[in-house]
């Protein structure tokens, strides 16, 4: 233990610390795609009852139309946000008619790019924008990406939490850079581990082979003579890997997380950056708006990480540009696969081992990382992606070589201290009891999501499809048999309302022409060069 964790650990498990510990703020995006009662991708509009997908505080759509995202506001209670998702969904399931929720990160039967809708927003300005840069995305990289479901987790410690750290760190530097260089020492080292989760929390192991009709199948084998289903026999999470958004391109994106200036500089170069490979895709001759532009990124969005620095943005501000302007307020881990074994997609203990990994990330030392390293992160994830629980599995960390057990275990083992603080803070032994069962995933293969879907399909001569299709009906089920509550209902009713009225107030507001909108919107790249 080095002296300055050791410092660290010393810190935060005073009893003040550790009653702010009970403050983490944490919230969900929850992806799901809305399809028929026969299991085909939905065609219809976004249903009027949820209001408005540009405006509503907690139901938009993410890349596709059918695509719906549940959003739950910062909360400091687990239970309270995994309640306010469920509520989501009970209101959802009340105004899509027939229509269910799919309930795996791979999508259902897809009929092609073609019959992929885009996500729409309305007429005006922002919604245009957020149209096209989705057709853009269809373009780059095709429309089938945009039924790929997932989770995001939002995590920031409590701000008097960071105050207390700074004041006995000696007051280094402003506040808000202290706070970034931290989240950054997070980031790196969720880099170095986030293959741990990949193995955990994987649950894409296969996919229905309408997916990949007529393309290639990226080394997936059929699972039964029929071709019904394409799988790796050891894959964890097939949505991380070549079948999610990458592209060459953005594999030569070279994002360093040593310091925000750098982040921020290498991600509004990536912006301003023209692609020879994007250049005859249409971005506004003629007023075909195909793409939002032709470099490298559209905007700061299309970069696809494990896990992203953020910051609340101001009204019609970039990410870049907030970041700069406040530092980092919470980190994005956007690796989280849909489980359908759970009615929400995940659950309590999933969200007490990631409170405790990120935690572990945070407090741990966590030195620059350099190319040689970055690269050793990429061969570790993509290995556990497409064969994570092959037996023997071996990874690379700085030292050499690493049996993915015995690594796995390590990590575990050095987690519990940080899962006994959070148990003390919150009188309980929720965190200890998550521990194990990922402890239990690691000694046993078997235990792992990714490996209940296949034994399933294996062992009920089923294809993907159809198990897959068997929780979505049966979360369904459990939804409708308890309906929301008539007063939480209405308030439902009531930000669908509001967030239709919003959408009209901002469309009624637009006195510029798109392309003036555009240009204003990128002049603040422009603005953060000459800075």
């Amino acid at each position: 233990m080095s002296s300055h964790f050791q410092k660290q650990w010393q810190a935060v498990a005073t009893p003040e610390s550790l009653a702010l510990l009970k403050n983490i703020q944490r919230g969900i995006e929850k992806e799901s795609l809305r399809i028929t009662p026969d299991g085909k991708l939905s065609q219809t509009p976004h249903p009027v009852g949820l209001g408005s997908a540009l405006t509503h505080s907690s139901i938009t759509t993410d890349y596709s139309e059918a695509l719906l995202e549940f959003i739950t506001p910062v909360n400091t209670d687990i239970e309270q946000s995994l309640l306010t998702l469920d509520n989501i969904h009970r209101f959802v399931y009340g105004q899509i008619g027939d229509e269910i929720l799919w309930s795996a990160s791979m999508p259902c039967i897809v009929p092609g790019d073609e019959g992929i809708p885009v996500a729409r927003y309305g007429s005006s300005h922002v919604a245009r924008m957020k149209t096209v840069y989705r057709y853009g995305l269809g373009h780059r990289y095709g429309r089938l990406m945009q039924t790929i479901a997932g989770i995001h987790y939002n995590f920031s410690m409590p701000h008097a939490w960071w105050e207390k750290a700074w004041e006995e760190d000696g007051r280094p530097g402003k506040l808000k850079h202290y706070i970034s260089e931290h989240y950054l020492g997070l980031i790196r080292n969720f880099k170095r581990y986030s293959w741990l989760l990949i193995y955990l929390f994987g649950a894409s192991p296969a996919v229905c082979a309408s997916f990949l009709k007529g393309r290639d199948h990226h080394g997936l084998q059929p699972f039964d003579q029929q071709g019904r289903s394409l799988y790796m026999p050891h894959g964890t999470s097939l949505r991380m890997g070549d079948l999610g958004y990458n592209s060459n391109a953005q594999k030569n994106l070279n994002i360093c997380y040593n310091s925000l200036d750098n982040y921020v500089e290498t991600l509004h170069q990536a912006i301003l950056q023209p692609h020879a490979g994007y250049r005859d895709i249409p971005s506004g001759e003629n007023g075909d708006y195909q793409q939002l532009n032709d470099s490298l990124l559209q905007i700061e969005n299309e970069f696809y990480s494990p896990i992203r620095p953020k910051r609340v943005t101001d009204s019609g501000e970039t990410p870049l540009n907030a970041l700069e302007r406040g530092g980092i307020e919470y980190i994005e881990v956007r690796c989280v696969d849909v489980s359908p074994f759970h009615p929400l997609g995940l659950d309590g203990q999933q969200i007490r081992f990631l409170d405790t990994f990120l935690l572990h990330c945070l407090l741990q030392d966590s030195p620059p990382c350099d190319d040689e390293e970055q690269q050793h992160q990429a061969a570790n994830l993509e290995a556990v992606v497409n064969r994570g629980r092959e037996p023997g599995l071996r990874l690379r960390d700085d030292g050499g070589e690493k049996g993915l057990a015995d690594w796995a275990g390590q990590l575990l083992d050095e987690m519990g201290d940080v899962a006994q603080l959070l148990d003390a803070a919150h009188a309980s032994q929720d965190y200890i009891a998550a521990l194990a069962d990922q402890q239990a995933k690691v000694d046993d293969p078997e235990k792992t999501p990714s490996a209940r879907i296949l034994r399933e399909m294996r062992e009920r001569d089923l294809p993907f499809f159809h198990v897959a299709m068997g929780y979505s009906q049966e979360w369904a089920a459990y939804f409708a048999e308890s309906p929301l509550p008539a007063e939480t209902a209405a308030e439902f009713e009531r930000e669908s309302a509001r967030s239709l009225q919003a959408q009209r107030d901002i469309e009624e507001g637009d006195d510029i022409s798109f392309q003036q909108y555009l240009n204003n919107f990128f002049s603040q790249y422009e603005a953060l060069q000459a800075g």
